[in-house]
């Protein structure tokens, strides 16, 4: 019998999308040059060679090892690459994905990837030309709406304050501006360096685009179970209710 992933349970839109972002079968949305991507990251110039921090591994003459065997290099690590990272920021006002998604995206589509969730961030590190193309496929697809989502390797907060006026995300180094043709553009770096010409990465999603891709539950469009604008409570909620009553009440020790 073949075997399909259950990536993720629920019948709602958000169950949905957390599941699609789980398994990577993710729709693309854009085609952000891929040395515009490398611009933003900034770690090196676009079209500059790979600093690496050891020879090819062909060169290296590995020893006899059945993991070595198993296990293909990535291009990166075949070639020897530094490891580089990208981080990103995703408003709570409905972004598509969310920092745990981000992950989760990561640790199962991204091979040789190192991906780690923070309060209101998500980073992955990885060989340098292998980070380039998972963050490019970020960047391209429904996990990234370009003005509740945000690359920044600092100062990362905004994330849970309100938004600017044109439905942009806070950014205290204002690394993305909004356009008078409406399409948002990054003027710094992932770290807050300015660029040397602006990046257009296209036009934001309309809010009610954003509230059918987005991964977050929230009482004001698809609620986890609340009493605002809910659905029905299922098995497993009202299960994690009662859980949390005998550990509130009597610490799992009724007696």
């Amino acid at each position: 019998m073949a075997y399909t992933p259950q990536y993720y349970p629920g019948n709602t839109s958000v169950g949905a999308n957390r599941r699609k972002h789980m398994s990577g079968n993710l729709e693309k949305l854009r085609d952000i040059p891929e040395a515009d991507v490398v611009a933003i990251m900034g770690h090196r110039a676009p079209g500059a060679d790979y600093p690496s921090t050891h020879p090819p591994l062909k060169e290296m003459g590995e020893p006899d090892c059945p993991i070595r065997q198993l296990v293909e290099p990535t291009p990166g690590a075949a070639a020897g690459d530094r490891v580089r990272y990208s981080q990103f920021t995703d408003s709570m006002y409905f972004a598509p994905s969310i920092p745990y998604w981000r992950s989760y995206w990561a640790a199962i589509n991204c091979r040789g990837a190192d991906p780690g969730t923070l309060s209101g961030r998500q980073i992955i590190e990885a060989r340098e030309r292998d980070i380039e193309a998972y963050t490019k496929k970020l960047m391209d697809s429904e996990m990234t709406d370009v003005a509740r989502c945000s690359m920044r390797g600092c100062t990362v907060h905004g994330h849970s304050l309100r938004l600017e006026e044109n439905g942009m995300m806070f950014d205290m180094l204002a690394r993305t501006e909004m356009g008078a043709d409406g399409n948002v553009y990054y003027v710094k770096n992932q770290v807050g360096i300015p660029l040397d010409k602006k990046i257009n990465v296209g036009k934001p999603m309309s809010e009610e685009e954003l509230k059918k891709r987005t991964t977050i539950f929230r009482y004001d469009n698809v609620s986890f179970g609340g009493k605002v604008g809910a659905r029905k409570f299922d098995e497993a909620l009202e299960a994690l209710h009662h859980m949390w009553e005998l550990r509130t009440k009597w610490g799992f020790r009724p007696e």
